[in-house]
């Protein structure tokens, strides 16, 4: 039934939604949309609201800020709070969660949301005391040794967009969710959604704010991580607008650290993040700044945190005045090596693990170190599940250094040990670069690069994936297809996934994949070279990569 061009059902959906909504801004945004729904173009636009809902899934939540059940706003956190709530009640007698926030527009107003409603629901709620860093809230969940925790977050994704970050203790020792508790938890928020209103949901102020001495203690065990902070080396840090710097300027000033010169724009929290287009430091221009400063204060050494600073970025003088931003696989495979000799020193055994994406440097250190060796789906949630894991990494400049303190990928842990790697070589007369080449003569080369091909329609990735099944591909860059491993009705120990993963001749391959936060589709091209001195085999791999990277982008053109 429709009331001349307006379908009734859908304005009847979007004014239950306003009738329940407690925050004023959004509901004069979708009293608007609906006031306009009077011909195609209004329809158009508040069908986008309403027709879906952010999906709860492994990342939780995450999307663009404004009314309606298709993005984040107090309606839409005040169910996915209560139904959270519902369901560790339905797991723990006495369940509790701490909260934390970061910088965004509205995360302070969400974590408060959440802490009421935890409370009313009866579960003990404890809110940490300031906007902080994700890696203190996954932190947290472990140091306080509460059943959950909820981070209100959207990390590096762009100013308008926010999110909804679940951990579970207990035996998930502080992970992110996995599946089943993932449909689990969205089965209970889609029946608070469909049974009550959130004006109607019990509240409570009986929170508890957590003390100062959680983010003393976050900042003691980083610190500790710290070695050879003696040796001279400046460094340049960005925050990205983020809430990275008070407790990474604590942790390396207890760590013995020379204070970092910093990005004046970009220190200070801003959920505008004024000067960049997307908050991420693997984004083109994000480290321009950065650049700039460390130039004209000759430094050394570039560390970036994204916006939660559960990230970090590295760049290094590049020999011809300007700057080389590592890449995720490049730290990760360093903070690999370093791992291992740790675990050599200490005659101890662990296991190292990295996400498919990643680059297969870390296997080929495991087989050196003789460690054990997993490789997981991407994220976090899988690698900081690993047996015996005693490092993890993913290329998207993720670092787990330190699993008995977090279970998730935290960037100021991976600054403190990567500062010390740097002040290590320094003190022996060597730079990040000579250190490179010492990997490649020992493991072999790496090189890898990365396609984001960032769309509007979420369509056209599904379009594009099925282009590449449809016609399977037998070169790449006129490097022969050995096999073609398709993850979608699930590929070995992995469940089904969106997941292409080509297998070339010379051990290169290229990964194809959707992106699980962002509208984008990602390319993964990796490949590696054993022959010839450590500086020939950085070249041929990285002629391999620049070949491929090339052949991929016009076939995605």
């Amino acid at each position: 039934m429709t009331v001349g061009q307006v379908p009734a059902e859908l304005v009847a959906t979007a004014q239950a939604w306003l009738d329940q909504d407690p925050d004023a801004t959004t509901r004069e945004e979708l009293a608007q949309l609906i006031a306009s729904a009077t011909d195609e173009a209004g329809v158009t636009a508040l069908q986008r609201r309403f027709a879906a809902r952010l999906e709860f899934g492994t990342a939780g939540l995450r999307g663009e800020l404004g009314a309606g059940s298709n993005r984040m706003n107090r309606v839409l956190v005040g169910q996915a709070a209560a139904g959270f709530a519902a369901y560790l009640l339905s797991k723990d007698e006495a369940p509790s969660v701490v909260i934390g926030y970061d910088g965004r527009e509205n995360s302070e107003v969400f974590a408060r949301d959440t802490a009421e409603l935890m409370a009313g629901a009866g579960v003990r709620a404890i809110l940490l005391p300031r906007m902080l860093p994700t890696p203190v809230l996954a932190f947290a969940v472990r140091h306080l040794d509460v059943s959950a925790g909820v981070m209100v977050t959207a990390s590096h994704n762009p100013a308008r967009d926010n999110g909804y970050k679940v951990y579970l203790g207990g035996f998930d020792n502080g992970s992110q969710i996995v599946a089943p508790a993932d449909a689990e938890i969205a089965a209970h928020i889609a029946r608070v959604a469909e049974d009550s209103s959130v004006l109607h949901l019990p509240r409570s102020a009986d929170f508890e704010l957590a003390g100062e001495d959680v983010v003393d203690e976050y900042v003691r065990r980083t610190a500790a991580l710290a070695t050879a902070t003696d040796s001279p080396v400046t460094v340049v840090y960005t925050a990205m607008h983020g809430v990275g710097w008070e407790v990474a300027r604590r942790v390396f000033a207890e760590a013995g650290f020379a204070e970092p010169l910093v990005v004046a724009e970009q220190i200070a929290p801003d959920a505008a993040f004024p000067t960049v287009a997307f908050p991420n430091p693997e984004e083109p221009g994000a480290l321009d700044l950065a650049f700039a400063t460390a130039t004209a204060a000759g430094a050394d050494l570039i560390i970036a945190n994204d916006p939660d600073a559960d990230r970090l970025a590295v760049a290094i003088p590049d020999g011809d005045g300007g700057w080389r931003r590592l890449s995720g696989n490049d730290v990760g495979s360093l903070l690999g090596w370093r791992a291992a000799e740790r675990l050599a020193n200490a005659d101890e055994n662990g296991t190292l693990a990295a996400s498919l994406v990643s680059s297969p440097a870390l296997a080929a250190i495991a087989r050196e170190y003789r460690l054990d060796y997993v490789e997981t789906l991407t994220g976090f949630k899988w690698i900081s599940r690993a047996g015996g894991l005693a490092y993890g990494y993913e290329e998207a400049l993720g670092y787990l250094v330190d699993p008995a303190k977090v279970r998730d990928k935290d960037g100021i842990s991976a600054a403190v040990d990567f500062l010390s790697l740097v002040s290590e070589l320094a003190a022996r007369g060597l730079t990040v670069a000579d250190h490179e080449l010492a990997f490649a003569e020992r493991f072999g080369a790496f090189a890898s690069s990365q396609i984001s091909l960032r769309v509007t329609d979420l369509a056209e990735i599904g379009r594009l994936m099925a282009r590449l099944r449809d016609a399977p591909l037998a070169q790449i860059g006129g490097i022969r297809v050995d096999h073609i491993d398709d993850f979608s009705h699930g590929f070995g120990p992995y469940p089904p996934g969106d997941i292409l993963r080509f297998a070339l001749d010379g051990a290169a391959r290229v990964i194809v994949r959707p992106s699980g936060t962002e509208p984008k589709l990602k390319v993964y091209i990796d490949a590696s070279s054993d022959q010839g001195t450590p500086a020939e085999r950085r070249a041929a791999a990285d002629a391999t990569v620049a070949t491929l990277d090339a052949a991929v982008r016009e076939l995605l053109a």
